[in-house]
């Protein structure tokens, strides 16, 4: 069996072998065929010249020039390896300068650099399509060299030292090999032996590269740095080599030498030098690229970097090789295709990209590389899992040591501005998912579960001040200026807070180090915006942008410290104190940006009011509390109204006068629910008086939406949807107050308190009419059909009202329900009311001139007729009878003949016709 594994694999080793014998053999032959032809071509053009020389006049034959012969340009066909390809400012100037438009006349092409085009991509099917037998080839001579160590393992024919020797020795040969077919017979595309020599000296790198591996991987016959030491050789080598071989070279030397590990095979408890092999490999790609400048080479190489690291892992054991091998990947990208040791990468950003008009140059190749792989970096590194405390703080400063780094080292490149949010933000999200059951949170939280004499746990502090040193370097950046030091700015403002929100969400540091010590590191915080607002506000005059961010900020790390330390009360006033203080902010220092600050926090202070501790707590807290937080935010609110009513700002005067309007219709209602549970015996829940008082205040909070509405925006979905949400609750809430706990249809309903007028009928019925007709009043942008919607719930509420409150005057609490009947009086007292309502409509129409409330005064004086002969006649009797038909046809008359007036002061008398 072992003789015929040994001729496969010498018939596999003679494949490759014979088609390069077969192709060098016919390179000779078809290059005499070329200058066979060539001469050819030569001799009948200059025939052909001779003879239209001989046919024209004298003086034409002077002006002919003589034929030059062609020269070849061995630059282009052959670049010089050491030749630095010229950097462009952008994509779009560089194709510009190899094909202007204004002498072809042709539209300009895309970028270069544009590596996954879909002409780029057609181009590279077609040429896998003719040549795919140089890639089989390439893989075939790799792999051999790499089976040939493993077959020695298994057969046990050589020493470990002989095997490898033998790797490398083939490889070598290769290498060699692929030279003297470069070197005797070319490599460019008119060669017969095009692409031969990169698939020769490409699979003796990856057969180098594997014969180290097995040295150190399988046998162990050398340490790890005389491992790295000759791969960084072989890399230098392979570098070399792709300055003047193809792309070809390079792409199968990068794929094989990061496939090299996975093929050789071993084992290994401490991996983690393999990520130094990686990383130079990657070097070496990137190295060759930034020469050549073909683009994709660069993106394969980042490809193989990470997928190589991710098919090892990032175990206990290789952890910290997996996060540093990931940010050496990132800065590498940055400093190697910018040519760079200080990046200086010009043109667009890639968010720049959003509002990128047609014709403006897209953001260069290097930019595009350092901002993928930044992202990709950071990602891995953030999301990994962290099991050890030093494992967390080697993540933590190696993702904030990339965000200073492009804050700092990378000052001057003007497209690697955004790219820095992505450290950033892996940095907060690294703190955020361990903060629940990772190990350095779990020893924070148990420091004083032993003993209470234990050390103060430093964790927390470093970590707000690992945000703060952000913050600050932000706030640096901003002040040298640029197109964006206003988004400097606002960085400044916000990672420092943003790292103590996180710690607080996640951590909980008041539970360990306590309330007023976790208060302190927002109260620093603050006093750090302060100082920053200082800064700004002595450079920046008038302009005020940057000033107004870090106020914010310090506001905000105010109220933040607030809410660590104050009770529900106290906090719901506070937070209302900084509403108006940036209201006075704005008014004195003319700073528009706290109209932000104050929208979020009129909206912060209704989630407190409403939802937490919101109306539940304000229904049983004690009553001082729940006034100072209702008072208190109320007063809030006007206060800043007032600030801001001589000032140009629209969007918080509306705001807050909504929220005014509003937080006044809460605190009026809970102070009658209140007053009314302490008189009744039944609660709020199960009475129509609470019913109608949780409908008052969720159709406020409704049109208080609705009014808003004016200012249009991103948020008008959103404030639709909760105008829409909030009346749905205050609706359901006043069908409830009519139906189920309606005295009048519900026995056993809680009964109507009070006496008659003043009762909880007013509170249950008229109120929530009122407040809709008060909304209708004051909200002018309304819809037509909500506000014709709304007229007509108040008029159903109001008559609704009516009627229970005369059947109350007249049966009291005992008598609402409906089987109790009709009284004589109550039923004339309802003829009467109709009639008098009639002749309102009718004088009101009169005095308005309004034919609609003249129609409407008929049709309640048509309705009382009805009723009086439909239903008085036959429940009335005696004088009542009489007097009810009496008052009828008195009123029907006076309503007649005013009528008649009416229609003559409106329309002209027929002798005034005439005379016109």
């Amino acid at each position: 069996m072992e003789p015929v594994l040994v001729l496969i694999g010498l018939i596999v080793l003679a494949i490759p072998v014979t088609i390069v014998v077969l192709l060098v053999g016919q390179s000779s032959l078809r290059r005499r065929v070329d200058d066979l032809e060539q001469r050819l071509a030569g001799v009948d053009m200059e025939v052909r010249t001779q003879d239209e020389t001989a046919d024209q006049p004298e003086k034409t034959r002077r002006s002919v020039p003589a034929r030059q012969e062609p020269v070849a340009d061995e630059t282009v066909r052959k670049p010089a390896p050491w030749a630095r390809a010229a950097k462009p400012s952008d994509a779009s100037t560089e194709e510009v300068a190899r094909d202007p438009e204004g002498e072809s006349g042709a539209p300009p092409s895309p970028p270069r650099a544009v590596v996954f085009r879909q002409d780029r991509m057609q181009a590279m099917g077609k040429w896998f399509r003719e040549n795919w037998f140089y890639a089989v080839s390439a893989l075939s001579l790799a792999l051999a060299g790499i089976f040939l160590v493993q077959y020695g393992v298994e057969n046990g024919l050589l020493p470990p030292a002989a095997r490898v020797a033998a790797a490398l020795a083939f490889g070598a040969v290769l290498i060699v090999a692929g030279e003297v077919v470069r070197r005797r017979f070319g490599d460019d595309e008119t060669s017969a032996t095009a692409y031969l020599p990169s698939v020769f000296s490409g699979a003796g790198l990856v057969t180098l590269f594997g014969g180290i591996l097995a040295a150190r991987q399988m046998y162990d016959l050398i340490g790890p740095e005389t491992a790295l030491g000759a791969m960084v050789t072989i890399a230098l080598l392979g570098l070399v080599l792709g300055w003047y071989h193809g792309p070809l070279l390079a792409a199968v030397g990068l794929m094989g030498a990061f496939a090299a590990p996975f093929l050789v095979g071993g084992s290994s408890e401490d991996p983690s030098w393999l990520y130094g092999y990686f990383l130079i490999v990657a070097l070496l790609g990137l190295g060759i690229d930034t020469v050549r400048r073909w683009a994709w080479i660069s993106v394969l190489t980042l490809i193989g970097a990470y997928s190589a690291a991710g098919l090892i892992g990032a175990g206990p054991a290789s952890g910290a090789g997996f996060v540093v091998y990931l940010m050496a990947i990132a800065v590498a990208a940055v400093v190697i295709p910018g040519r760079s040791l200080i990046p200086d990468h010009a043109g667009q950003m890639i968010t720049e990209v959003i509002r990128r008009k047609k014709g403006d140059p897209w953001p260069e190749f290097p930019t595009r590389l350092a901002f993928g792989a930044v992202l990709v970096s950071t990602g891995f590194a953030s999301a990994h899992w962290v099991d050890t405390e030093a494992m967390f703080w080697l993540t933590s400063l190696l993702l904030a040591g990339l965000a200073i780094a492009l804050m700092t080292w990378a000052s001057n490149a003007r497209a690697l501005q955004d790219v820095t949010v992505f450290p950033a933000a892996g940095l907060l999200y690294l703190v955020f998912h361990q903060g629940f059951d990772g190990v350095l949170y779990l020893r924070f939280a148990g420091t004083y579960a032993e003993t209470n004499e234990a050390d103060y746990p430093m964790a927390v502090t470093v970590l707000v001040g690992l945000g703060a040193l952000l913050s600050v370097l932000a706030a640096w950046r901003s002040f040298r200026g640029g197109d964006y030091a206003a988004v400097w700015a606002g960085a400044a403002a916000v990672l420092a807070p943003a790292m103590a929100i996180v710690l607080e969400i996640s951590w909980q540091p008041a539970e360990v180090i306590g309330a007023y010590p976790w208060a302190l590191h927002a109260i620093a915080l603050g006093a750090l915006m302060v100082v920053l607002a200082e800064r700004f506000a002595r450079v920046d005059g008038d302009d005020r942008m940057r000033v107004a961010l870090v106020t914010l900020s310090a506001l905000s790390c105010l109220a933040f410290a607030c809410i660590i330390v104050l009770s529900s009360a106290a906090l719901t006033v506070a937070l209302a104190v900084t509403v108006a203080a940036a209201a006075a902010l704005d008014r004195k220092f003319s700073l528009p940006p706290m109209s932000w600050f104050i929208a979020v926090g009129i909206a912060t202070l209704g989630f407190r009011l409403v939802v937490d501790p919101g109306l539940d707590w304000a229904s049983w807290a004690p009553l001082p509390e729940m006034l100072l937080a209702y008072c208190g935010t109320l007063a809030g609110f006007v206060l800043s109204l007032r600030f801001l009513r001589p000032m140009d700002r629209p969007m918080a005067r509306l705001m807050l006068e909504s929220a005014a309007w509003s937080t006044a219709g809460i605190l009026m209602s809970l102070l009658l629910l209140r007053w009314l549970e302490s008189i009744g015996e039944v609660g709020a829940e199960d009475s129509h008086w609470g019913l109608g008082l949780a409908s008052v205040i969720w159709l406020g909070l409704a049109f208080a939406q609705v009014q808003r509405l004016e200012l249009g925006g991103a948020m008008k979905t959103v404030r639709v949807f909760l105008a829409a949400a909030f009346g749905f609750i205050g609706v359901l809430a006043l069908v409830a107050a009519l139906s189920d706990a309606n005295p009048l249809v519900e026995f056993g309903a809680a009964p109507v308190l009070g006496p008659p007028l003043f009762n909880t009928l007013t509170v249950a019925y008229l109120l929530p009419a009122l407040v809709i007709g008060l909304a209708v009043w004051r909200i002018r942008s309304m819809q037509p059909m909500v506000k014709q919607a709304c007229q007509v719930a108040v008029l159903a509420l109001s008559a609704f009202w009516l009627g229970m409150t005369i059947r109350h005057f007249w049966q009291g609490a005992a008598g609402m329900y409906v089987d109790n009947g009709v009284t004589q009086p109550e039923l004339y007292t309802y003829t009467m009311t109709l009639l008098v309502i009639g002749a309102l409509l009718f004088y009101q129409s009169l005095a308005r001139q309004s034919d609609m409330m003249r129609k409407a005064g008929l049709a309640v004086i048509g309705l009382a007729v009805a009723k009086v002969f439909l239903i008085d006649i036959s429940g009335l009797g005696g004088l009542i009878r009489v007097f009810s038909l009496l008052a009828l046809g008195l009123a029907l008359a006076g309503l007649a003949w005013l009528n008649r007036w009416a229609l003559m002061r409106q329309s002209p008398q027929p002798s005034e016709a005439l005379d016109q």
